[in-house]
């Protein structure tokens, strides 16, 4: 085996490897926020974690 091949399998564990860290922190926010906060269109984080805070009172 010549480096270069060694090289390429390394590129792609690596890229196989971030895949799944993707995939993993993705299921892991979906499970986290509900689905119209992550689509909302609203910015400053200020604003959205003094209303996450509301609502955590709330219930």
């Amino acid at each position: 085996m010549s480096y270069w091949e060694i090289l390429s399998y390394a590129a792609w564990i690596i890229s196989a490897m971030l895949l799944l860290w993707i995939l993993v922190d993705a299921l892991s926010v979906s499970r986290q926020f509900d689905e119209s906060l992550l689509m909302s269109s609203r910015e400053g984080a200020d604003e959205l974690m003094a209303e996450l805070e509301r609502e955590e009172q709330q219930s």
